[in-house]
């Protein structure tokens, strides 16, 4: 063998085994992400998970509106990329507790029986004016001492959260908008964002208050971090704000 081929073998070689390296190490951090993903989802390889939609309030049929089935499309990828499986109920089938699959409910508490009771249990510094009378309240979200009032299609709230009762449960994520399409907003945060949550939250708690602006031009896709409320939305409401949404009820 002369110079010529030897070089040319070796070369070859070397290719090869290049490729091979670059290879591994792109499966290798694919993996990994896919990992990471899958760990902040909940959702490990073939596990089961569990969509709880709400009714569409407009309609006297238990219906779906249009922008919470795009919601509903949205977490049906993640799930799939995560190669986990999904059973899909109404707001007012699944009779069970939570931490045992992962769960994502999509709804205002008006909307959501589902959504109703993981507020009174897990959030209880937020409430949400579900008032079918109009009036400048109406949908309004109260976190802690703050109040948030919609201004429909130009400005409006959805409460992103995921949360957890240990270590070992898995979580479950709410969805909870003053309007449909802010449903859907959220949900298309959460896909664009969740490696960046992942990184600040890891697997623990969190609930993030999103603006949605201009919804009648922009659709769901501008939307705006407001705060990280989680601590507001954990604890107890301030006496003056329970004794005031006491008064109301009455």
């Amino acid at each position: 063998m002369n110079d010529d081929v030897r070089n040319i073998v070796l070369g070859v070689i070397a290719a090869g085994i290049s490729a091979a390296l670059g290879w591994l190490a792109r499966t290798y951090l694919w993996r990994r992400k896919l990992r990471r993903k899958q760990d902040f989802f909940g959702l490990p390889e073939n596990s089961e998970s569990l969509l709880v939609v709400n009714r569409d309030p407009a309609t006297s049929e238990p219906a779906v509106h249009r922008f919470d089935v795009f919601a509903l499309l949205e977490l049906s990828a993640l799930i799939k990329d995560c190669g986990a499986h999904m059973q899909m109920v109404t707001q007012d089938a699944p009779q069970q507790g939570f931490g045992e699959r992962t769960e994502f409910c999509v709804g205002g508490p008006a909307s959501n029986r589902r959504m109703l009771a993981h507020m009174a249990a897990m959030l209880p510094g937020v409430r949400m004016n579900v008032d079918a009378e109009p009036g400048p309240d109406r949908g309004a979200f109260q976190i802690g001492g703050e109040r948030y009032r919609m201004e429909p299609g130009v400005t409006e709230y959805v409460l992103l959260a995921r949360l957890t009762a240990g270590r070992q449960t898995r979580p479950v994520f709410l969805f909870c908008g003053q309007r449909a399409i802010t449903n859907q907003a959220a949900t298309r945060y959460l896909a664009r964002n969740h490696e960046r949550l992942s990184r600040k939250h890891g697997t623990g708690s969190f609930v993030l208050l999103l603006k949605v602006v201009n919804s009648q031009a922009y659709g769901p896709d501008l939307v705006e971090l407001v705060a990280d409320v989680t601590r507001a939305a954990q604890a107890p409401l301030p006496a003056t704000e329970t004794a005031r949404t006491s008064h109301r009820a009455s």
